[in-house]
């Protein structure tokens, strides 16, 4: 490496630093102005109780590691835990219950729990910026490199969801490991690229259940990379025993991650997981899955017998962390199967619609961005078109030819269409967050083209080239442009994020109207999670407001927060101004999923569509429109003055 790469090395180090401190500021100083968001509620209590009671009985439709992480700070915190309560000891599965009770009823002060907490989310955020950095070095060096992670760090969605104890940023994070050093093994298949790999595949089923999708693409991306690299595409009994190599090698990293990561991490927390417990509440969890257990006399069918296979290995001792990581497995398939209402474009359903992934990825995502994307798909059709143009044997030749140089951009390409496949097939509508573990790689392919498409502008200096002054002077111009173009977009893309500020998991770009008007449109964690209830307790105060009524939606507690303040509220108790309370706040996702029309098919109770509160304030006749309010808090809780 030159002098001059060196300190162009470092100075692109410290511009990524740089992302990273402006990345966890805006996190951070975002985190402490929110309420705790609907998942948090059950996260959170259940992270504190794996790694203080090693008890793994709270929220098994998640994997531990996010949890247990964020549990660690807590561990230096004088906290009463609801060891002895019912939810405890009693429920199954009794995450609410208990996350209520832990944050709001035990005597702790909510938010120093929730801000604390929130610490190991932010850093893991981080973390996987850097891990963007990285890879996106090896492909296109350090300059390039710090487009992606400065996309990532800085994008509003991220910056949303970066801060909070879920699990969307963390399958990201899974995912990009994974896959980083799964291609490292494809391409070296030694002993330690075998390990790195299963070691990043734990860590990735640590993280998310979803990433368990990564086993049967894992598979796709061997039998391609062996396509590849067989000589001449000739298939004889060398080749095939090849690609047994390559299984075996393959095996070895799935054994090297659920016995090595996988199994120590469910056997620490279940350790003082009753045995007896963990039978009954696996049994109780499983009894409806697959129709439900097999009658006598008969088999079970495939999916039924997943269960029963579960349900008899928590009752062997060694097997019984296994049965736990099993049990999280099938959950989510019995979840993503059933589907879950929600709003999206005007109307109520819970059967989900096939265009929503991609509806709500156009509103959201930052236009400068989707002017990137839109480019640098131009440019790979067009170099597709171009290939086929010259004959489908030719086309063959450039893509194996691809499949040896570029292994690394295709296994994103091909994850990623993939992945968004299965999420627009699923009837789990959830938000922009399911889709958050391919924006990395959009983000890092859209860089790789936009690379390509400035280098084709680039010139070098010859004699001949001399002759003709316009030439370069014309080429330096195109250059420039390019490079000019580019760079407006990114500082577009920061001003969004910047004016998104502290208001980021509401963020729309302008073809969702912007923050003010994205709940238009869809709501949910997309715009309402819950965020805004500090907000809410601060307007209060202001307004000298002694009494309001409160139908909310979120992991907060208006009662902690509003103490004699409050009374709850929903729609079939009527207008609270006949009961003497002249103030109402409803969280726009309730009031979207109470007001708008209803998908054929779905259904809804008369009394909980707030049809008094629509008499008293007409709803316009843009779309999602909702009983227009007097005042809205934060951007998620609509308020309304009844003595208007």
């Amino acid at each position: 490496m030159s002098i001059k790469e060196k300190i162009f090395y470092k100075f692109s180090v410290f511009v990524l630093i740089f992302i990273l401190i402006f990345s966890f500021l805006l996190m951070f100083l975002s985190s402490i102005k929110e309420s705790a968001t609907m998942d948090e509620l059950a996260h959170i209590p259940s992270g504190y109780s794996y790694v203080k009671f090693l008890d793994y009985r709270l929220n098994p439709e998640h994997p531990p590691l996010l949890k247990a992480l964020s549990g660690i700070p807590l561990l230096f915190l004088n906290l009463n835990f609801p060891i002895q309560s019912d939810a405890w000891q009693k429920y199954i599965n009794g995450q609410w219950d208990v996350g209520r009770e832990f944050l709001y009823e035990s005597g702790n002060d909510a938010d120093l729990i929730i801000q604390w907490s929130r610490i190991f989310p932010m850093l893991l955020t981080l973390g996987l910026v850097f891990l963007i950095y990285l890879w996106s070095r090896e492909l296109f060096g350090p300059g390039w490199a710090l487009l992606p992670s400065f996309l990532f760090a800085l994008s509003p969605n991220i910056l949303a969801h970066g801060h909070y104890v879920t699990t969307d940023i963390a399958a990201a994070f899974g995912t990009v490991l994974a896959l980083y050093f799964f291609v490292k093994f494809l391409y070296f298949q030694d002993k330690k690229s075998i390990i790195y790999a299963g070691i990043a595949f734990g860590i990735a089923q640590l993280l998310k259940f979803s990433t368990f999708m990564l086993i049967p693409y894992f598979v796709f991306l061997v039998l391609v990379f062996w396509w590849a690299n067989n000589k001449n595409l000739v298939f004889n009994g060398s080749a095939f025993k090849k690609l047994w190599n390559y299984f075996y090698k393959l095996i070895l990293v799935f054994i090297i991650s659920y016995l090595f990561v996988v199994y120590p991490v469910y056997f620490l927390f279940t350790y003082n997981y009753p045995q007896e417990k963990q039978i009954s509440d696996t049994e109780f969890i499983l009894t409806s899955f697959a129709g439900g257990p097999p009658k006598k006399g008969e088999i079970c069918n495939p999916l039924r017998c997943l269960a029963e296979i579960d349900i008899w290995m928590t009752k062997n001792t060694i097997t019984r962390p296994l049965a736990h990581y099993l049990l999280g497995v099938l959950m989510v398939m019995q979840r993503s199967a059933g589907g879950n209402t929600a709003y999206f474009m005007g109307e109520v359903s819970a059967s989900g619609w096939k265009t929503y992934f991609p509806i709500v990825y156009l509103l959201k995502e930052p236009i400068p961005f989707l002017i990137m994307l839109f480019l640098a798909i131009i440019f790979w059709l067009k170099n597709i078109f171009l290939n086929l143009k010259q004959g489908f044997g030719y086309a063959k030749e450039k893509l194996v030819e691809y499949l040896n140089i570029s292994f690394d951009k295709f296994s994103m390409i091909g994850f990623v269409l993939f992945y968004w496949f299965l999420s627009i097939l699923s009837p789990l509508n959830i938000g922009f967050r399911h889709i958050i573990p391919t924006l990395p790689l959009f983000y890092i392919l859209t860089t790789g083209s936009l690379k390509k498409w400035v280098d084709k502008s680039n010139f070098r200096i010859t004699p001949y080239f001399l002759k003709n002054i316009f030439s370069i002077i014309g080429v330096f111009l195109k250059s420039s442009l390019k490079y000019l173009f580019i760079f407006i977009l990114v500082f577009w893309f920061l001003i969004e994020t910047v004016i998104a500020y502290p208001y980021f998991i509401s963020y729309f770009n302008e073809f969702g109207g912007g923050i003010k008007n994205g709940y238009r449109y869809v709501t949910d964690s997309n715009y309402d999670w819950g965020q805004d209830l500090l907000r809410l307790r601060d307007f209060v105060e202001k307004n000298n407001i002694s009494k309001i009524a409160v139908d909310y939606f979120g992991g907060g507690n208006p009662k902690y927060y509003l103490k004699d303040k409050v009374e709850y509220w929903w729609s079939a108790r009527g207008n609270p101004k006949d009961f003497g309370i002249n103030w109402l706040a409803v969280s726009i996702n309730t009031l979207q999923g109470a007001t708008a029309r209803l998908h054929p098919g779905h259904q809804r109770n008369e009394a909980d569509e707030y049809r008094w509160l629509v008499f008293l304030r007409p709803k316009d006749n843009k779309i999602g429109s909702v009983p227009k309010p007097d005042y809205i808090v934060g951007t998620s809780i609509f308020v309304y003055d009844l003595t208007k």
